[in-house]
């Protein structure tokens, strides 16, 4: 399997539900890359107010954005794949201000299709109520944004594959 040309650190992005922390691990397995779960740079005060149902602010978000920041500087040249909903574009902008050469893997798909993983999965503090919220906030990527979409239609190896295949094409 082809890896991309150079060691990328991969942002895999999107709203909650569509897989992040399950197709991360693949793909970093795939690239040859360790793995970073976003979840676990949150403060505990945000993960309170998510189980509370209780959508974070932008103030809330800026610890946590700069701590995946630093993590993703210090993986710059050696690759690394990292999940973070990263839903706004000045979210993005901000990780890139800390690792200007992050790449973005947006997960995107049906509302229903997210909606229904979300309501089946265990031991998240994601309440499947703040969806809405994530929908309305999220912003996709630009043409001027280093990153691709993929579809979270099918298997997680089919996701995963999908992602390794557009990101090849970032670097070709």
């Amino acid at each position: 399997m082809n890896q991309p040309q150079s060691p990328h650190v991969v942002v895999i992005m999107g709203v909650a539900g569509t897989g992040k922390t399950t197709i991360g691990p693949l793909l970093a397995d795939r690239l040859g890359v360790p793995y970073a779960e976003g979840d676990d740079f949150h403060p505990e005060a945000n993960i309170a107010k998510m189980s509370a149902g209780t959508p974070l602010t932008d103030e809330d978000r800026r610890p946590w954005l700069d701590a995946i920041g630093r993590w993703a500087h210090g993986r710059a040249g050696l690759g690394g794949v990292v999940s973070c909903s990263a839903l706004k574009r000045s979210y993005r902008d901000r990780l890139r201000a800390s690792a200007p050469g992050v790449v973005f893997v947006h997960l995107t798909g049906d509302r229903k299709l997210i909606e229904d993983r979300m309501a089946h999965r265990q031991g998240h503090f994601m309440p499947t109520a703040l969806l809405d919220s994530q929908f309305a906030t999220l912003q996709p990527l630009q043409s001027d944004e280093a990153g691709v979409a993929v579809n979270v239609a099918g298997s997680p190896e089919e996701i995963a594959e999908r992602a390794v295949t557009a990101l090849r094409g970032l670097d070709g």
